[in-house]
């Protein structure tokens, strides 16, 4: 996914209120990747989207949230899961694209900064969990539980935490860079996690 060097400034004049939002939406991001949230204000997001800062105040609670909004805006659509009937093959695509996502394009560089900022911010680490990590993690237990449906999944496995072993692992080397986050290292967590670690 390529992402602009700048910022594009919109048009102004008067525009439905769902035409301003996705302008807005779509500044957000633009600006985030850019500059980082070190260069992120409302000021820059109204003035490249022709939108009023009092509309932006009113849509969003802090310029974290608007923040966020923006850079699902942007990342969402490479990060959608495949359904395929084959788990493993599903697992491994979603987990490539996300540790691709996160090591190769400014989507990466931006993550960890959302992440630290909403520790100071409670509105961010709302909307974070409201808006991305719950959904996503919706989405991830959807798909296994059909993948149990389909007797590929033991009954018995807390499917909750079969998220957290891998999208957790994968944020873990993310924030906390001991070791790579790579396309091997995806494929290692869907095969120890599919075939077990322990000796049959």
């Amino acid at each position: 996914m390529t992402q602009p060097t700048e910022p594009v400034r919109r048009g102004r004049g008067r525009r439905p209120a769902d035409e301003v939002r996705r302008e807005v939406l779509q500044a957000a991001g633009e600006l985030l990747l850019a500059e980082g949230m070190a260069g992120f204000t409302i000021e820059k997001v109204a003035a490249l989207a022709g939108a009023s800062r009092v509309t932006l105040h009113k849509w969003w609670p802090s310029k974290g949230a608007l923040a966020l909004d923006g850079y699902f805006n942007v990342v969402g659509p490479t990060l959608a899961f495949p359904d395929t009937g084959d788990l493993a093959a599903d697992l491994t695509a979603q987990l490539r694209a996300f540790v691709h996502l996160m090591s190769h394009t400014q989507a990466g560089r931006v993550m960890p900064e959302l992440i630290g900022q909403g520790q100071t911010d409670p509105e961010l680490m709302a909307a974070f969990r409201e808006r991305y990590s719950a959904p996503r993690r919706a989405l991830a237990v959807e798909i296994l539980e059909r993948a149990r449906r389909r007797g590929e999944l033991r009954e018995d496995l807390d499917l909750e935490v079969i998220v957290d072993q891998l999208w957790g692992a994968c944020y873990h080397r993310l924030l906390i860079p001991d070791q790579p986050l790579t396309d091997e290292f995806a494929e290692a967590l869907v095969r120890n996690l599919l075939n077990g670690v322990g000796r049959p």
